[in-house]
């Protein structure tokens, strides 16, 4: 089955560089409409799994599926079906956000009428639309990330992939970000792969993965996995180095 239906999945995937081995069968399934932390120290693997997500890296190890398309056998497809925000930003900070989101459109082969409906309400959806005319360079951290994923929602992706997307904004961003992405989840019915180290961005309603070392460590659901024990002493307990 393809469609909203299928959400993400990966199994038994793997990737090394050279003998270093950065993800070691890597397995799990993300429903539609779910919201999934990716939980992880620095160096775990979040960015090599998100490269291998986006097709920026490939490997042989596994199977990936996107909304139902292997994303191996059939990448156009499955790509076709992803928002994705990674940690640089990557908005043409000399253009208007209106120009960023119209120039992303029409990559995607929309434009005119039917495009600027999508733009609008995109940029509703995140609350930026009172800023549609201002410079990307002119808005402070926070709204830069929010017209990043409102770009992401331009050609209707069923995957939104966020890599750290919350890096070097202040608590009030991050709060404002995290809310939004939630939102798309529980509202749209989107499926969201949210990569962070930061414990407090997870809610316990979330699907949380930690990965340490290349290794899922758990798969679960988060109030459930932490017990009585808040959310940041599990993971560091999960992911301690031995002295």
């Amino acid at each position: 089955m393809t469609g909203r239906s299928a959400g993400l999945s990966a199994r038994n995937v793997s990737y090394s560089y050279g003998s270093k081995r950065a993800l070691d069968t890597v397995s799990f399934s993300i429903a539609p409409g779910e919201f999934a932390a990716l939980l992880g120290p620095n160096g775990a693997g979040k960015s090599t799994l998100f490269s291998l997500l986006t097709r920026l890296f490939t490997t042989r190890d596994g199977v990936i599926e996107i909304a139902g398309h292997n994303l191996s056998k059939n990448p156009r497809a499955a790509l076709a079906r992803i928002g994705v925000v990674f940690q640089q930003s990557t908005l043409d900070l000399d253009l208007t956000v209106m120009r960023n989101l119209t120039y992303f459109a029409a990559l995607h082969g929309l434009s005119g009428r039917g495009a600027r409906a999508r733009i609008d309400a995109a940029l509703e959806r995140l609350d930026m639309a009172d800023r549609a005319q201002e410079r990307a360079r002119d808005l402070n951290g926070g709204h830069r990330r929010r017209t990043e994923i409102a770009r992401c929602l331009i050609h209707s992706p069923s995957v939104l992939l966020l890599d750290e997307p919350t890096v070097g904004l202040d608590a009030a961003a991050r709060r404002a970000i995290t809310d939004h992405v939630h939102a798309l989840s529980r509202d749209d019915g989107l499926t969201v792969l949210w990569a962070t180290h930061l414990t407090d961005e997870i809610e316990d309603s979330d699907r949380l993965l930690i990965l340490h070392r290349g290794r899922l460590l758990q798969n679960g659901n988060a109030g459930s996995l932490r017990g009585p024990t808040s959310l940041q002493d599990y993971f560091l307990a999960q992911t301690m180095e031995p002295a």
